[in-house]
């Protein structure tokens, strides 16, 4: 596919990556220099300097023709501008980047279809409902689902006194299939650690399962997690990105917005219904605890700062606080979330870049997820010719050691496989690999 990039910033560059090893042909605008620079020495991509609402900038860039364009400056004007310019010079399909939440209602998706754009994306709404999932399931620090909710793949971590503790996975294999669970990964300190019959387990490990989300409950259980709900919930930060959450948690939690000034604080009373909303400075501990900090049962640091999110959320857990969530917009922090104490790191501009990425996904990759802190991925494949995936049962098809098989797919069915599984035409399936095992993997499901 011939592919143009509106914008290089996270979302740019991360969708850039995912799509740089497909073979496509991508070209990247941008108006800083730096950014195409670095982009160009690290991606195979081409450049263009210049603004994306230019149509002699669009057309430098090949955009008649093309397959498709990604709008995803940090501007939501502009994306929407040179989506409808590219369209109209041709571009086969447009994506647009938007915060605005009205133009995601479905009352007005006519209206967007009608000014060419096919598709818009927004990271506000991707991360408040992402959080919104995690506090519905607190024990859990990450919760991906396939094939709409077919399969879940979910984290979480042992606490020191987990029955797990000590056990190797081949002693609990018969437990594990009944309550249809699957270990594919285990992020210990910093290293990924591909789970096996001899692994054992230690305390503290975060351990990724792919499970039915109808058996969330009994995994809970087996890894020795207490039964906890959610109803007191702190937000810190009145930005557009914690009104947002609020919105969505307001009606089911008792939830506090934190905010420093007045005038937010006012115009946050205007926009919920059924919040609290208290004037205070992020740092001030002695404030957050008059506001019932100790008594909450989740905290969620949305502020515009990475560093006093991350913070404040250590401050949480230091007092007692269940579940912690803090928005990063620095993607390298995503990496370090399950080693620093803080559950779960939201950036939204990797989960827009990964939403979109599922959007434009075509052949027999269907998606891929990234873990947080761990060095592998998780790539979901169509099976959609007879090949020798499918003539051997999956013990015997020399599957790379760094790469396993998660869960199968197949129409209405779900499966967690063992080694007797057989593949068949139309499956999905759900492989964790590291990156030695990319290669190997793409030969086989070739």
């Amino acid at each position: 596919m011939n592919i143009v990039i509106a914008g290089a910033g996270d979302v740019g560059f991360h969708l850039a990556t995912l799509l740089a090893t497909e073979n496509h042909d991508i070209i990247l605008i941008d108006n800083d220099q730096d950014v195409l620079d670095y982009a160009g020495s690290h991606l195979d991509v081409l450049t263009v300097r210049g603004d994306a609402t230019s149509m002699a900038i669009l057309n430098q860039a090949r955009v008649p023709g093309s397959d498709l364009l990604l709008a995803v400056t940090t501007s939501e004007k502009t994306n929407m501008m040179s989506a409808i310019i590219a369209k109209k010079l041709g571009c086969r399909s447009v994506i647009a980047r938007v915060d605005n939440e009205e133009y995601m209602y479905e009352e007005h998706t006519d209206i967007i279809c009608s000014l060419g754009i096919d598709q818009v994306i927004s990271p506000r709404q991707l991360a408040s409902d992402e959080i919104s999932r995690l506090i519905k399931q607190c024990s859990f620090t990450d919760i991906f689902e396939f094939e709409n909710g077919k399969l879940s793949l979910v984290g979480i971590t042992l606490d020191d006194d987990s029955p797990l503790v000590g056990i190797r996975l081949s002693d609990i294999s018969h437990l594990q299939s009944k309550v249809d669970l699957y270990p594919i990964a285990i992020l210990r300190g910093h290293k990924t650690i591909i789970p096996r019959g001899f692994t054992q387990l230690q305390r503290q490990d975060h351990i990724y399962f792919i499970t039915k989300p109808d058996k969330q409950a009994l995994l809970e259980e087996f890894v020795g997690k207490k039964k906890r709900s959610v109803n007191s919930i702190m937000i810190l930060g009145g930005t557009n990105l914690g009104i947002s959450t609020a919105r969505l948690l307001q009606n089911d939690y008792n939830v506090t917005i934190v905010e420093t000034k007045k005038s937010r604080c006012q115009y946050i009373n205007e926009q919920l219904s059924n919040v609290l909303v208290i004037k205070g400075e992020y740092n001030n501990i002695e404030l957050l605890k008059e506001e019932g900090l100790d008594k909450m049962d989740a905290f969620i640091a949305l502020t515009g700062n990475s560093e006093t999110n991350i913070i404040s959320c250590l401050t949480a857990r230091n007092h007692g606080v269940y579940k912690t969530i803090a928005q990063v917009e620095n993607k390298e922090y995503t990496h370090i979330s399950q080693n620093i104490g803080v559950d779960t790191l939201i950036n939204k501009k990797l989960l827009a870049a990964n939403k979109i990425f599922h959007h434009i996904r075509k052949g027999n990759i269907q998606a891929i997820t990234s873990l947080h802190g761990v060095d592998a991925e998780v790539i979901e494949y169509q099976i959609t010719k007879t090949n020798r995936i499918t003539k051997k049962k999956v013990k015997d098809l020399h599957f790379p050691e760094t790469a396993l098989i998660g869960g199968v797919i197949r129409g209405s069915e779900t499966l967690i496989p063992n080694g007797n599984t057989q593949l068949q035409i139309g499956d999905q399936v759900i492989v964790f690999a590291l990156p030695q095992a990319i290669k190997r993997l793409e030969e086989l499901f070739r």
